[in-house]
């Protein structure tokens, strides 16, 4: 699979529509998403990332179950794009080479296979059939500040060399440093550049998605992926709107509407908020720890329960090391905690 042709310098990917789904508590309703998919490809966004939170598959009892079939919601997205690409996340163990073929029925163009940065091993079964498709593949490697600039590019040689056209730096944690950052960006570009676009993935945990989104584009990095209102796990990810705008101030080609993105964001997005991502106590202990972003929501319904502290359960979370798919630890933790804290 050859890399896909660009038409401006920086190809910036919407996830609010997927990312977004964790502050949603997958909770998208269908006039949400046909709403929001018509600002975005208004204002030239041309890839738009569909499904649950977790990827096709991943409405359960582990990762919440969505209010919306993903698929109906795949096709009403599909609806509306007149020129956008529809994306949607597979991570593999979640989900399945026939919800691949599925989301494909239901309209999906492009996935993104995701796996944890040192595990791109199991993604090729999944590109081979995103090639089988006519799909175009990317891949996220998760929990990019777990492994070493190095190691990173050779996880990125693996899914390159099983059919995927854009690597991505996925800074799940939103942990990565600037320079932690550039190093990665620099490594994978030199690995497998002059075959695949690199990707970039940031929240904004610690307040560096934008800045490091900058650093990205000086590299080499050419996909690059925000929400609108940073909706997405954690305190978000990188704006779309700002990434448009600061994009523009640096006078880099995005094709967006700065505009269209600031009225999408403020009055499409902002009015089916349920919380404001934010650079909370909670959300920056999980940058500052390395801990998913994700596990938010999971953590701060474990603290009510368990009547602990949610930043207690995330730096804990973190001293432990666990990555996507052990949401079901967090449990574990509270549970621990609570017994710690209880009179002896």
């Amino acid at each position: 699979m050859t890399r896909p042709a660009l038409t401006h310098d920086v190809r910036v990917i919407d996830t609010t529509l997927r990312d977004g789904s964790h502050a949603m508590a997958h909770q998208f309703t269908e006039d949400q998403v046909r709403d929001t998919v018509r600002a975005l490809d208004g204002a030239g966004i041309e890839v738009i990332e569909v499904s649950h939170g977790d990827g096709i598959g991943g409405s359960s009892f582990n990762y919440g179950f969505s209010r919306t079939d993903e698929l109906q919601l795949i096709a009403a997205a599909r609806e509306e794009a007149r020129t956008a690409k529809i994306a949607v996340l597979l991570v593999p163990g979640i989900g399945t080479a026939d919800d691949l073929r599925r989301a494909r029925d239901a309209g999906a163009d492009m996935v993104r296979v995701a796996t944890h940065c040192t595990e791109a091993d199991v993604s090729p079964q999944h590109f081979g059939v995103a090639r089988d498709l006519g799909m175009e593949a990317a891949g996220f490697l998760m929990m990019a500040h777990r492994t070493t600039p190095e190691d990173l590019a050779k996880q990125a040689r693996i899914m390159v060399d099983a059919g995927c056209q854009v690597p991505y730096v996925t800074d799940s944690a939103g942990a990565l440093l600037m320079h932690e950052a550039r190093a990665r960006f620099e490594a994978l570009v030199a690995e497998v550049g002059d075959e695949a676009w690199i990707g970039y993935h940031g929240h904004q945990n610690i307040s560096l998605g934008v800045a490091n989104s900058v650093i990205a584009h000086e590299v080499g990095v050419r996909y690059i992926d925000g929400s609108l209102c940073a909706l997405g796990a954690g305190s978000g990810n990188s704006p779309t709107e700002v990434l448009a705008a600061v994009f523009d101030r640096l006078g880099i080609d995005t094709g967006l509407d700065v505009l269209a993105l600031l009225d999408a964001a403020e009055d499409v997005v902002r009015p089916y908020l349920p919380r404001w991502p934010k650079m909370d106590r909670n959300a920056i202990v999980q940058g500052w720890a390395g801990v998913y972003s994700s596990f938010l929501l999971h953590a701060e319904q474990a603290a009510e329960r368990y009547k602990v502290p949610a930043h207690e359960i995330l730096r804990r979370c973190g001293e432990l090391g666990y990555v996507g798919g052990q949401e079901d630890m967090i449990i574990d933790v509270a549970l621990g905690l609570a017994d710690e804290r209880r009179p002896r």
